[in-house]
Parts: C-alpha cells; structure tokens; sequence
C-alpha cells in the first residue's frame, strides 16, 4: 500500500518539481472574516493559480516525473471528470511521453478541450464507474502506466507539497479546511501539515451528494457510494481507498458537508466580494466556513484551501447563487 509521506520527501519532491510547480499565493480573506465574526482571520491559499488551475497538477507530476524510461516510452492513462484529466495530460506533455485519458462524457466542454490542447488522446464513457473500468482496460492492452486521481503515496506526497507551502506562508493557524473528492488532496496536506504543526486541526468538507469520506469514517474502512449526486463534480468519487483513507484516519480531526445550495452560495459570495471566478468544488471550504463551521471556527486563525477554477463563464453563471442573503 505505500509508507507515509516524510517530510524530507515531501521536501525533496518539491525541491524537485521547483521549476514546474507554481508556489502559489496565500491572501487574507477579510471579506469572510467580516462573516464569521470578530477576532477571526481567514488565510486562503489560491491553488487555482496552480499550472492546470487546480492542486492537481501536484500529484500528476510526482507520479510522471517519476517514471521509468520504459514507462515513458509506453505511456499513460487516467480517469477523471476533468482536473485530474488536465493535470496527466499536462505532466505527460511535460516530461515528453503519451497520454490517454478517460473521462466522463457529461464532463465541461472547457476541461475536455484543455487536455486536448496538451496533447491526450480522449476515451469518453457514461459514467465514473465505467470510466474505471475502461482505464484498466487501456492498461492491460497498452501497458500504459495508470496515474490514479487521488490514491498512492507519490500522490500523497505531490499534495504534501501544497501543505508544506502553508506553512510555509503562514506562521501561525489553527485549522485548515480541505475539499474532499477521492481525498488525495486532504490525505497529503493533512500528512504533511501534521508532522510540521501537530496541534493544527484538519476539517474535510465533502458535499452531501459524494460522501464517501464521511461513510468511510463511520464504517471504519474504505466505502463506496452508488451515484455522485452534486454539482461539484470534482469531488464526486465514487469511493475511498485504503491508502488515502488510512492517511486521513491518521490525520484528520473532523469532517463536515455541504449541499448545492451551499455550493451554489459561496460561488456566488466569493465572486461578488472577492471576484473569484470559481468552480464549485472550489467553493467547498468557504461554504463550510460561513455554513456549519462557522460557531465552531469564530476567532479562530484558519486556512480555507482553494483548490481549483475549471469551469467556463457559462456553467459558472448557471451554478453561482447571486443572492447571498442566506450567509450574510
């Protein structure tokens, strides 16, 4: 299954991955600290300035990186409703091998035209399930090497790098608050964040519509859902595994969810106060913020996690609530 992430080869990967990895910014939010109250202060680190727009291309790029020649030279595949589609086929550009991609017929026109301007031959199937299915496929047939969305330690240590930067850019906090998909993404910075600052406290946030996480905590061992029913469809995994389950077990506090509505209110909070143009798994934190975490996190140093922006001006004018009554 894979070791944990040290810090030293987090350290080492970004050092590694230093010329083709955006360090990207760390704001603060006094926008949403105006909402949740006085004596709190909100940092958000802005990942979808990240290369690909979302934290992604962190994990791709750990992976490919990491290849063997004869790994290269066969190629790679991967499943994804998009940003993980995006992120393999830009680290295959990147380090000059093939990329075939399956992804999920419904997915934005926008993502599926990025990972072609990379270079990725496309597979389109009806859902996540057979999206899976026909990558293992590909591998079997190919022999190209397969770049998980979310599982495995080289994963878990692409995403580490994006935890070892906050603290890096903010000297103090006391929690942090990750969006969650598969839970590659909170799986590495939660492993990353706690060997640096132990007593920080980790919240994942999944939405009510794909929450695997949240079955897997109350089951005690990886789950599985029978459909993804949210407009974030960057956190619609259909289930956990172990090695990203077992890092979250070991690292996360508290998990909390959101529903559309919520979503749907954020983005729209977010563009009218801050002009962030966002998709709605992006706005997964704040909607936690200002919605159930809220009495929880007033006066309190937190971190909301940024994570991506791949969404065309159309869907993003069709999903975003205007109308913020609710959360102000």
């Amino acid at each position: 299954m894979g070791s944990t992430p040290s810090l030293e080869a987090i350290v080492a990967l970004r050092d590694r991955l230093q010329s083709r990895i955006v360090r990207t910014p760390m704001m603060r939010c006094a926008a949403l600290e105006e909402l949740v109250g006085e004596g709190t202060q909100i940092h958000g680190k802005l990942e979808f300035l990240q290369h690909t727009g979302t934290f992604k291309a962190r994990g791709a790029l750990a992976v490919v990186t990491g290849l063997s020649d004869a790994q290269r030279a066969a190629g790679v595949t991967a499943v994804s409703a998009g940003n993980h589609a995006i992120a393999t086929a830009f680290a295959a550009h990147a380090v000059g091998t093939s990329a075939k991609i399956v992804m999920i017929s419904t997915a934005n026109p926008a993502r599926v035209e990025a990972c072609r301007r990379y270079g990725a031959e496309l597979v389109l199937v009806d859902d996540i399930h057979k999206a899976f299915d026909a990558a293992e496929s590909i591998q079997k047939d190919e022999g190209r090497y397969f770049v998980h969305p979310f599982e495995g330690q080289e994963i878990a240590t692409g995403t580490g790098t994006l935890g070892l930067e906050i603290c890096e850019q903010c000297d103090q906090f006391d929690a942090i608050v990750v969006p969650i998909g598969g839970g590659g993404l909170i799986a590495g910075v939660s492993n990353a964040i706690k060997q640096i600052r132990p007593d920080s406290e980790i919240i994942g946030v999944e939405p009510v519509g794909a929450d695997s996480m949240h079955r897997s905590f109350a089951a005690g061992e990886p789950r599985s859902i029978e459909n993804v029913r949210t407009i974030a469809d960057s956190l619609g995994a259909p289930f956990a595994m172990p090695y990203s389950y077992s890092l979250c077990k070991q690292n996360v506090n508290r998990l909390t969810l959101v529903d559309d509505l919520q979503l749907r209110s954020a983005m729209g909070l977010l563009f009218e106060k801050m002009k962030f143009a966002i998709e709605p798994a992006c706005a997964a934190s704040t909607a936690a913020l200002i919605g159930p975490l809220r009495d929880s996190l007033r006066g309190k140093t937190t971190v909301l996690v940024f994570c991506g922006s791949n969404i065309d001006w159309s869907t993003f004018a069709s999903q975003a609530n205007f109308e913020n009554d609710s959360v102000a």
